[in-house]
């Protein structure tokens, strides 16, 4: 640090990642570690910070262990859900070929009876016959292989029930309702001290965190980037195509289990899956339009409505994976943005900073990234970070600084579990990114870089 200047520009790279709750813990340590201080070339003090996100703390190993039998939990339900459904679909061919088996049966017994009854053209008859019930065999064949996997899942879940008996018999040793207060209290504070540090530029992102295994393969689920942290509820529309119908739950644990939740019945059908919840209301674009809407959940209706002037459509400048998702909305800690393209802009991504009171146009950027070209997109501090891919091998490749109309290429890579992208969206209050990868709603911590000016 130079001394004897009237200001020192600090810089902090904070790398909000999941963390262990042993420095969560009132005392010298609350959830920071400082790992190394120096004064660069120009004479700023150079910090590197480690801060834990927030919810999202192992408290201790069992977490780990719970983490893994939640996951093992959803492979086998997903298994069971696969058995079932053949199994319901392979018992219906057997019911709709009854009527021909027993006919073969009742022939065969004839002729068994009286040989002399078998002519020529009875013969032909059951040998179609014989042919249209061939296809029974393989049916048979899946049931064999569907007791094998029964009896695998059977096994699978005495182990379950083991490890859980035991991690229930370690946790009614401690107390953990006083933790679990003390850690809400702490990452609050945490919180509040993270949103004095202002904007910063992504540099890394996490391993995924994968919530919950719901739904169909294209989606998206959010929570409200701007009201206060004290309202946690999560919201869920599932699918791309004239979707109507948006699940409201209560809080994250509600979400994570699938219960407690409202309906919201949409007046207007929605076209892809770039939708946004901001101060209590859906923005999200309208079927086979360019028109934006504005749904308020309160009081359940549509306060406004309005054309992106220009915008394509209905696929026609779609990201890579299609999904009508023309029309991306976002918002960061600058506001409401859009996210699309127009013909005459070539098919090149614009990002528009919106009024989310009037859904005005207040200011436009042309990135020069064709759009076909993305994966997916998102704001974080009025930059738009864009990725090469939907599948997996994803990367962030592109950043569009809006603040100074100037543009990078980036090599951010990160961990596409699922391998098929149909959302992904930042969230300033909870500073996580939040995708629907393939019938999984997955979260992702960022490392954000950050210069603050300070005094003295």
């Amino acid at each position: 640090m130079v001394m004897g200047q009237p200001e020192v520009l600090w810089v902090l790279q904070l790398l909000f990642t999941v963390y262990s709750c042993k420095g969560l813990y009132p005392g010298s340590e609350e959830g920071w570690q400082v790992y190394s201080t120096a004064s660069d070339p120009d004479g700023r003090c150079v910090c590197t910070v480690v801060a834990p996100a927030r919810n999202l703390c192992k408290r201790d190993p069992r977490s780990r262990q719970l983490r893994l039998l939640t996951e093992q939990v959803q492979n086998v339900s997903q298994s069971m859900e696969v058995v079932d459904l053949r199994t319901s679909r392979d018992l219906q061919y057997v019911r709709d070929s009854e009527p021909l088996l027993r006919g073969v049966d009742g022939r065969l017994h004839t002729y068994v009876a009286n040989p002399r009854t078998l002519t020529a053209k009875g013969l032909q008859e059951l040998k179609g016959q014989m042919s249209q019930l061939r296809p029974l065999l393989s049916v048979v064949e899946q049931y064999r292989l569907d007791l094998q996997t029964l009896a695998t899942l059977r096994l699978e879940l005495l182990n379950l029930s083991i490890m859980l008996t035991a991690i229930q018999e370690e946790i009614g040793a401690y107390d953990y309702e006083e933790l679990q207060q003390r850690v809400l209290l702490l990452e609050t504070r945490l919180h509040s001290c993270m949103n004095k540090l202002g904007c910063g530029r992504l540099t890394a992102v996490s391993g995924p965190i994968t919530v919950r295994a719901s739904g169909s393969r294209f989606g998206s689920w959010m929570t409200d980037a701007m009201i206060p942290s004290s309202d946690s509820r999560v919201w869920s529309m599932d699918g791309y195509y004239k979707g109507r119908r948006v699940l409201e739950y209560r809080t994250m644990g509600d979400f994570t289990k699938g219960q407690n939740f409202v309906q919201h019945l949409l007046p207007h059908p929605w076209a892809g899956t770039g939708h946004v919840v901001y101060n209590g209301s859906l923005y999200y674009n309208k079927h086979q339009s360019n028109i934006l809407v504005q749904y308020h959940f309160r009081s359940r209706s549509v306060l406004l409505q309005r054309s992106l002037s220009g915008a394509g459509y209905n696929n026609t400048f779609p990201y890579s994976w299609g999904g009508s998702s023309d029309i991306d909305l976002m918002a960061d800690e600058t506001g409401l943005w859009a996210v699309y393209t127009t013909i005459p802009n070539a098919g090149n991504i614009m990002v528009s900073r919106l009024d989310p009171r009037s859904l005005d146009v207040l200011q436009s950027w042309d990135t020069g990234f064709p759009k076909r070209s993305a994966g997916e997109a998102f704001m974080i501090c009025g930059t738009l970070y864009v990725t090469n891919s939907h599948l997996a091998g994803a990367k962030v490749h592109f950043a569009y600084h809006t603040n100074s109309s100037t543009y990078e290429y980036t090599d951010i890579p990160f961990h596409n579990q699922y391998s098929h992208i149909s959302m992904m969206d930042y969230n300033p209050r909870e500073r996580a990114l939040y995708t629907w990868n393939n019938g999984h709603q997955v979260l992702y911590n960022v490392t954000l870089f950050h210069v603050i000016r300070s005094d003295g």
